[in-house]
């Protein structure tokens, strides 16, 4: 199928070249002989090339050598059968890094040895999992959150009371242990008043927001106080339409994110921190709460250039407890995590070498219809 930019293939009927333009996957259709007869929009992303010049070559062509996707293929031709594979690999020079999809290969009956390949990218496949199990784990810490409340922040407040009371009673020598009782009481309280907040489901007060205006907010708190010593650019997109957030809250998240970052560079010179926003249409997913579904087009991404995140964690980041630091709870990503997820949105953490991304995907404000290009 042809793009905005390439020419109109003859073959097919309108409606359906139409409805195959709609999906968001790339969807091929390899002939008998081999070479591309068929490629929707999202193909055309895909592999990098207009449907014109697909066509002139063979599939074979644009994969990696002896991929398994050919001899998926071959296998289809022969049992006219449809399979899945999952998780194949097609990373490659010419496609890229990182190319990793799940695919689902028929034949097409009305064309002799012809067949039709759909691919999903894993990256967006794992990002919704991995999103539905941040949800999963910020419900759990929800639960804790509120037993602590209830059970352990009383008993503390007697332990205190009594420990001030012995103060004033006991040899000098021995004050320093009363004194540490209430310090590590203090400690425990404030541990358990930062979990009382997963524990908050009232629904989330929402407007259109200018989400520059809030990292400009967020730049200027930390450039004032924990990043001072980091160089913070910004690279913004001017068009972007409204987010549809409650301002507190982004701004709360946008700190924790950036004062991550700026752990992360430590005291290196050349450390930098960038903000970054984009218009990417195409992810949908299911509000918290309710059963519509909204796209999520505007992503807000924070960048920095310190050592990175061990591959092992990557997966378990945004999960309570989970931390790096010598002193740290592992609440403050599990909080991003919930925040974001109440708003219907995404985070993600990318992380390769010297170069960490933590990736916010959000939706335009409701006044915005899921189909509205970014505003010129």
């Amino acid at each position: 199928m042809s793009g905005p930019d390439s020419e109109q293939q003859p073959d097919g009927n309108g409606l359906a070249m139409a409805v195959l333009n709609a999906v968001q996957h790339p969807v091929i259709m390899v002939n008998e002989a081999g070479f591309i007869a068929f490629a929707n929009w999202e193909a055309e992303s895909f592999f990098g090339a207009s449907a014109s010049h697909l066509a002139r070559h063979k599939f074979s062509n644009f994969i990696p050598f002896g991929s398994p996707l050919l001899t998926l293929i071959e296998q289809v031709r022969e049992s006219r059968a449809a399979v899945n594979e999952y998780r194949v690999d097609l990373s490659s020079p010419r496609l890229g890094a990182d190319k990793l999809v799940d695919l689902y290969v028929a034949p097409v009956t009305s064309e002799p040895g012809a067949v039709v390949v759909v691919l999903q990218e894993r990256s967006m496949a794992d990002k919704i999992d991995r999103q539905l199990t941040h949800r999963a784990a910020a419900r759990s810490v929800t639960g804790l959150a509120s037993m602590l409340a209830h059970e352990i922040k009383n008993p503390l407040s007697g332990i205190r009371g009594a420990a001030q009371l012995l103060e004033s009673s006991v040899p000098d020598e021995d004050r320093a242990l009363t004194r540490l009782i209430c310090d590590e009481t203090d400690r425990i309280v404030s541990l358990v008043d930062r979990m009382e907040v997963f524990s908050d489901e009232r629904p989330v007060d929402r407007v259109a927001l200018n989400i520059h205006s809030v990292l400009d907010q967020v730049k200027a708190v930390a450039a004032a106080g924990f990043a001072r010593h980091i160089r913070i650019v910004e690279n913004y997109d001017p068009s972007l339409p409204p987010v549809f957030a409650n301002r507190g809250q982004l701004v709360q998240v946008f700190i924790n994110l950036v004062k991550n970052a700026a752990e992360a560079v430590g005291q290196r010179p050349d450390g930098e921190i960038m903000l970054t926003t984009a218009y990417r249409p195409g992810i949908r997913l299911s509000v918290a709460g309710t059963r519509d579904k909204v796209s999520l087009p505007l992503e807000f991404c924070v960048h920095d250039n310190g050592p990175g995140v061990q591959a092992d964690l990557l997966p378990h980041l945004f999960d309570p407890f989970i931390t790096t630091k010598t002193n740290g709870s592992g609440l403050g990503l599990a909080l991003v995590a919930k925040i974001i997820g109440a708003h219907g949105g995404i985070v993600e953490c990318d992380s390769q070498g010297h170069r960490t991304t933590f990736r916010v995907l959000m939706p335009a404000s409701k006044d915005l219809s899921d189909d509205d290009p970014p505003r010129e």
